[in-house]
C-alpha cells in the first residue's frame, strides 16, 4: 500500500514520489540485468572439480568448453596442501553441458592468439559410465596440460639429446649401403600393409556399440595404474633399455635373422589363412559363450572371499610352515605306519584273547569243597587276598641296619617239600595237610607259544583234590650239606664281627650285608680297598709304599 486516498481524491501521507520512482527504476535495472546476463539467483549451478598437476596460466572465468562450444567457466583455481603441487580447478557447468561421466577427460588448451590465455576442455565421458553427481572430483590421471616450452627445454637434458643422437646414428647407419635400397624396395609392399592394417584398425573397433571404449577404458587404467607408480614405470624403461642394447649386442645374429624371418611368413600364411577361415566358428563359440561367462560373473565374486581365505591359508605363516614342518616327519609317519602292522596284529591278537579267554575266565566262579563260604568267588575277587601280606615287605632297611621279615610257625606236624633246585625243605604245622587242590602232576604243563590264544579254551580252575606232601621227621645226625650250611654262617656271622670291629676302632671296611660279591668288588675298587689276609680290608699301597689316594 503505498498512500491512501480521501474521499476528496487527494492521496493522504505517504511514500514520496521520488521513492516511488527510485523503486521502479531499480526494478527494472535488475530485470534488465537478469535477461542480459541470464543469471539466475535461485538456481543452483552444476560444479565440477579436477586435479590438474599443473595449472599455470589458468584462472578465474577462464572458459570450459566441450567441441569448442563454451559450457561453463572456471570459479576457482587453488593448490593442494598436500605438497604434491598439483592444483585444484572447480568449474560451473552450463545446463547445455550436462550430463557428464565419471571417465570424463579434461585438457587445459592455448586459445588463440586474439584470445589469449588458456580454456578447459571437456569431454564429458561415454555413456557406459555413471552420471557424475555436482560436486564430483576428477581424479588426476583423467586430466591434462599443454606442454610448456620450458618443460620441452627442461626434457631436452644432456642424456635425452645423447639419446636421441643415437637414434639418428643409428638410422643413419641403417640407411647405408642395402639399407637405403632395401628401405625402397619394401615401399612396393606399403599397399598391402596399409590394406591389412586397416582391416586390424577396422576389427579392433569390435562387433558391438561400445567395444572399442571398453578397451580404451581397461587402457586408461593400465595407463593410469603406471602413471601413480612412477619407480616402476622407471624400472620397465630401464629394462627396455637393457633389453635394446641386448639386441644391438646380437647386431650380426639378428642381421642372419631377418631373411628367416621372410621364410618364416610365407611359410605362415598358409597357416594364418586356416585361422582366418577357423575365426568364424570361434567367434559363434564365443558369441555362445558370452551368456555363460557373463552368468559366472556372480560366481566369481561369491568366490572371492574363499580365495582370499585360501590365499591367507597357504602362506608361509599358515599351511606354508605347517608343510615344511611335516616334510621332515612324513618319512617316519610312513615308517610307522609300515611298521604298525605288526603291532596291530599283536593288539588285535590281544582284544580277542581277551574278549574269548581272559574275560570269560574271570567272570567264572571258582569252586572250593574244602571252603564252602569262599565258593562262588570270581577270580578278581579273590586275587587280590595275596597282596595283603606284601604291603610292608618294600622296605629292606632302617635307620640301624637291615632286617628281614620272616614268618615263622611251630606244631606237632613237620611238613618237606623240594624247591626248583631239588634241596628238600622241612616245615612246621599245628595241623596235618589234608591234601592239595590240584594236586601236583607227573610233568608240568605243556607250553604252546605257536598256538594263539584266542583259539585256547579258557583255564577251568574246578580242579579234583590230591594228596598233600609228604610228612617226615627230620633226622637227628648231622647230614654232610648241614654241616657245610653251618660252617658258611660261621663264616658270615665272623665277616659281619670283623665290620663291626672294625668300624669301632676307626677303620676302613665294607659292609657284607650291603652288597654281594660282585657289589664288594666294585665298591672296593673304587674306595682303592684290598683284602687282608684276616679277611679285613686296607687302602692299597703306591709305588712309593705310602697309602694310594
Amino acid at each position: 500500500m503505498i498512500g491512501r486516498v480521501k474521499k476528496s481524491g487527494r492521496p493522504g501521507p505517504g511514500i514520496s514520489p521520488f521513492a516511488v520512482g527510485l523503486i521502479a527504476m531499480v526494478g527494472v535495472l535488475l530485470f534488465a540485468y537478469f535477461a542480459y546476463t541470464k543469471v539466475n539467483p535461485l538456481a543452483k549451478p552444476y560444479e565440477l572439480h579436477a586435479i590438474f598437476e599443473s595449472a599455470n596460466n589458468l584462472g578465474k572465468r577462464s572458459p570450459v568448453r566441450i567441441a569448442g562450444v563454451d559450457v561453463g567457466k572456471v570459479t576457482a583455481v587453488e593448490p593442494l596442501d598436500d605438497g604434491s603441487g598439483m592444483a585444484k580447478v572447480t568449474m560451473k557447468i552450463d545446463d547445455e553441458g550436462l550430463p557428464i561421466h565419471e571417465d570424463a577427460e579434461l585438457k587445459v588448451r592455448s586459445r588463440l592468439f586474439l584470445e589469449g590465455n588458456y580454456f578447459v576442455e571437456l569431454r564429458p565421458g561415454t555413456p557406459a559410465s555413471p552420471k557424475a553427481e555436482s560436486g564430483y572430483t576428477v581424479p588426476p590421471n583423467q586430466t591434462a596440460f599443454p606442454v610448456q616450452f620450458g618443460q620441452l627445454l627442461t626434457a631436452l637434458q644432456t642424456e635425452t639429446r645423447e639419446d636421441l643422437q643415437t637414434i639418428f646414428q643409428e638410422l643413419a647407419k641403417a640407411y647405408e649401403g642395402k639399407g637405403a635400397r632395401g628401405f625402397n624396395q619394401a615401399v612396393k609392399h606399403w599397399e598391402e600393409a596399409y590394406r591389412t592394417t586397416s582391416q586390424v584398425n577396422d576389427a579392433t573397433l569390435g562387433t558391438e556399440e561400445g567395444d572399442l571404449g571398453r578397451v580404451l577404458k581397461g587402457q586408461a587404467r593400465v595407463f593410469g595404474a603406471l602413471s601413480k607408480d612412477e619407480e616402476a614405470l622407471a624400472n620397465l624403461v630401464t629394462d627396455l633399455n637393457d633389453t635394446i642394447s641386448g639386441f644391438a649386442r646380437q647386431e650380426d645374429n639378428l642381421r642372419k635373422a631377418i631373411p628367416e624371418l621372410r621364410d618364416v611368413i610365407v611359410v605362415g600364411q598358409p597357416a594364418l589363412a586356416s585361422l582366418n577361415r577357423a575365426l568364424p566358428e570361434i567367434r559363434g563359440f564365443a558369441r555362445d559363450a558370452l551368456p555363460g561367462a557373463r552368468s559366472s560373473k556372480a560366481t566369481l565374486d561369491a568366490q572371492i572371499p574363499f580365495i582370499k581365505q585360501a590365499r591367507r591359508l597357504v602362506t608361509r605363516a599358515e599351511a606354508g610352515g605347517l608343510a615344511r614342518d611335516l616334510r621332515a616327519t612324513i618319512p617316519d609317519l610312513h615308517d610307522l605306519n609300515s611298521t604298525s602292522v605288526r603291532t596291530f596284529e599283536q593288539s588285535r591278537s590281544l582284544g580277542r584273547c581277551q574278549n574269548r579267554v581272559l574275560i570269560p575266565f574271570s567272570h567264572t566262579p571258582i569252586p572250593d569243597p574244602a571252603f564252602p563260604n569262599h565258593t562262588g568267588e570270581t577270580f578278581p575277587e579273590e586275587s587280590p587276598r595275596a597282596f595283603v601280606g606284601l604291603s610292608g615287605e618294600s622296605r629292606l632297611s632302617d635307620a640301624n641296619s637291615p632286617y628281614f621279615r620272616t614268618l615263622a610257625g611251630a606244631g606237632p606236624t613237620t611238613l618237606v617239600t623240594a624247591n626248583e633246585a631239588g634241596e628238600r625243605l622241612f616245615a612246621a604245622a599245628p595241623l596235618p595237610i589234608l591234601g592239595t587242590r590240584p594236586p601236583r602232576g607227573d610233568r608240568a604243563p605243556v607250553f604252546r607259544p605257536n598256538q594263539p590264544c584266542e583259539i585256547q579254551e579258557p583255564p577251568d580252575l574246578n580242579a579234583p583234590a590230591g594228596p598233600g606232601d609228604q610228612e617226615v621227621e627230620p633226622a637227628a645226625a648231622n647230614t654232610p650239606k648241614r654241616q657245610e650250611r653251618k660252617a658258611l654262617a660261621k663264616k658270615q656271622l665272623a665277616e659281619i664281627q670283623r665290620h663291626l670291629d672294625a668300624v669301632f676302632r676307626g677303620e676302613v671296611s665294607l659292609d657284607p650285608l650291603m652288597y654281594s660279591k660282585e657289589g664288594l668288588r666294585i665298591q672296593a675298587r673304587r674306595q682303592g680297598l684290598e683284602r687282608t689276609e684276616d679277611g679285613g680290608w686296607r687302602r692299597k699301597k703306591d709305588a712309593k709304599g705310602g697309602e694310594a689316594r
